[in-house]
């Protein structure tokens, strides 16, 4: 399946700066397969390491780091000869043999014409633990879950997905467009970004199949705890994981640490939450107070919402039932929103918000993300339903005055002055530039 990384990956291949590159991102999404898509169509010879499938490739990298050395030992392994120009070099799981991480600084000082890969799927995790980190010495990118746009051009919809890409007017679409798109968003909620699970629904339909596969996923998410981890951490880490449902569940979606363990605070959780960040299995959404430039500035990161990274899996953890998408308006009033607000977090991070927020007045009024666009702030809120109340977007254009107001909702496009509703389906229209 097409993923938008992949034009990026190109890039980097042509580019006069180029360093080695980490491709990060949390198990399953697709990094493996999106590395090996390049290696074979874009170059003349791919090589592909994986150090967790095979442990004994550690060897290679144990006696010394030398670039010249490496490529000799692994084109002897595997019995062809490395050039700098043809060959992409894929170090897969590269968290099971820190020194593999260290050698990339050798291979941009001592030999930047080679292409190298290195990707891992607990990389954040294990960066800068067991060995120091080469910092400015490689290049960066994040691959996350499939985006709504990508599900829209893997199940054949080219031409929906360029009519949204292309969208600069607000003008609302023919109602049969919207209600197919809608139905399209409403799949895609349930099914998550998680590219196996949209290949088997693609060939088989079989929802069951989807679910199965979902589980398997969240099972392999349990023995990563317990792998890279000791055992009381495993445990913190499972019980906060197990907790994201039931604290999504409450109307404010605020994060408290009493939910996860009794009487527990913010010291005894901090660590956890770091780890599943890093992981990418969560994306948290901080509170502002005070909407101003630079919005970190104004964080109070005691104040939090958490977010899995992917709804497929939310709904395989609450054992969502398939009716959502028999009878699919049933998905947008499941679980306070929930779906949709996670949805909504999903979409900003891949379009290229590196750090989400949200808004409070004191007990008076909530908007669920604040969002910048060049020098802008914009507050945006997110409903579940065809409910018309914007009295937080009211509130908070009262305070400060801003230049437009966001609604994501099912209703079609709609401006009102400085009111803009963007139907979900459309979330693209507020990507990062």
């Amino acid at each position: 399946m097409k993923r938008t990384l992949y034009n990026a990956l190109l890039s980097w291949k042509q580019s006069k700066k180029r360093k080695p590159l980490l491709l990060q991102g949390a198990r399953q999404v697709g990094k493996t397969y999106l590395v090996n898509q390049l290696g074979k169509n874009e170059y003349i010879n791919f090589v592909y390491l994986n150090f967790e499938q095979n442990p004994d490739l550690s060897t290679l990298f144990k006696r010394e780091l030398s670039p010249k050395k490496i490529i000799e030992n692994i084109s002897l392994y595997f019995g062809i000869k490395i050039n700098s120009t043809g060959t992409l070099l894929f170090f897969d799981e590269i968290q099971a043999v820190p020194q593999v991480l260290t050698s990339l600084k050798y291979f941009y000082e001592q030999a930047p014409e080679y292409h190298v890969i290195a990707a891992g799927s607990l990389l954040g995790v294990s960066i800068g633990k067991e060995t120091p980190f080469p910092v400015g010495k490689v290049n960066f990118m994040t691959l996350y879950p499939m985006s709504f746009a990508e599900y829209l051009i893997a199940f054949g919809e080219e031409l929906l997905f360029e009519k949204l890409r292309k969208i600069n007017i607000i003008e609302a679409l023919p109602d049969l467009i919207h209600e197919k798109l809608l139905r399209h968003v409403k799949t895609y909620m349930f099914l998550g970004g998680m590219p196996e699970a949209l290949q088997d629904y693609l060939e088989n339909k079989d929802i069951s199949s989807v679910r199965q596969i979902q589980n398997e996923i969240l099972e392999a998410y349990k023995r990563d705890f317990s792998k890279y981890t000791d055992k009381n951490q495993a445990l913190k880490i499972s019980q906060l994981w197990d907790s994201i449902p039931s604290q999504l569940a409450k109307e404010n979606k605020k994060f408290k640490y009493s939910e996860v363990r009794k009487k527990s605070r913010a010291n005894d959780f901090q660590q956890t939450i770091e780890w599943l960040k890093k992981a990418g299995l969560i994306n948290i959404v901080y509170n502002i107070s005070l909407p101003k430039l630079p919005l970190a500035g104004y964080t109070d990161n005691s104040k939090f919402k958490i977010y899995m990274h992917d709804t497929g899996l939310l709904g395989a953890i609450l054992n969502l039932s398939s009716n959502v998408i028999l009878d699919p308006t049933e998905l947008f009033q499941e679980y306070n929103g929930a779906f949709t607000e996670n949805f909504v977090a999903m979409e900003l991070i891949a379009g290229g918000y590196d750090k989400l927020f949200y808004w409070t007045s004191k007990s008076e009024a909530e908007v669920d993300f604040i969002i910048q666009k060049e020098n802008k702030i914009y507050p945006v809120e997110v409903k579940s339903g065809l409910n018309r109340n914007i009295k937080s977007l009211r509130s908070y254009a009262e305070k400060y005055d801003p230049d437009l107001i966001y609604r994501l909702s099912p209703r079609n496009f709609i401006q009102s002055e400085i009111f803009i509703n963007i139907p979900l389906y459309a979330i693209n229209y507020l990507k990062q530039k």
